[in-house]
């Protein structure tokens, strides 16, 4: 069994940054893929960025290329989303999740842990 924490979401205007964290504890980390998704009142969970088991493949929604940067640190189970140039609609419930059998996934149904989830809340 895998368990999954973010942190790091908050309060922040449009055009400032937040880092995200999930730390994994439970099972072994350093083979999944990682992903961030995010959830907006009254939307789908939608992908953000995925990283393979090694760190070498990143993944992206065309909607945060270029903003958002997914990574890990597998000798600490953690990974982290960077991300800048907030915009409001970026405001969302973002999760941590991992994919036990799927490399590089983008499909929220091929990940078999989630956390709980860290909100960020972006103000124009």
């Amino acid at each position: 069994q895998v368990q999954l924490v973010e942190s790091g979401g908050g309060l922040v205007q449009a055009g400032g940054s937040l880092r995200l964290s999930c730390a994994a504890s439970g099972g072994t980390f350093s083979s999944y893929t990682m992903g961030w998704f995010r959830q907006a009142p009254g939307k789908e969970r939608e992908f953000v960025a995925a990283i393979s088991w090694s760190g070498g493949s990143t993944y992206y929604a065309d909607s945060v290329k270029g903003r958002f940067t997914i990574s890990r640190d597998n000798a600490k189970k953690m990974v982290y989303l960077q991300i800048n140039s907030l915009k409001p609609e970026d405001t969302a419930l973002y999760y941590c999740a991992a994919a036990m059998y799927y490399s590089g996934s983008i499909d929220k149904y091929e990940y078999d842990y989630w956390g709980q989830g860290t909100q960020v809340t972006v103000s124009s």
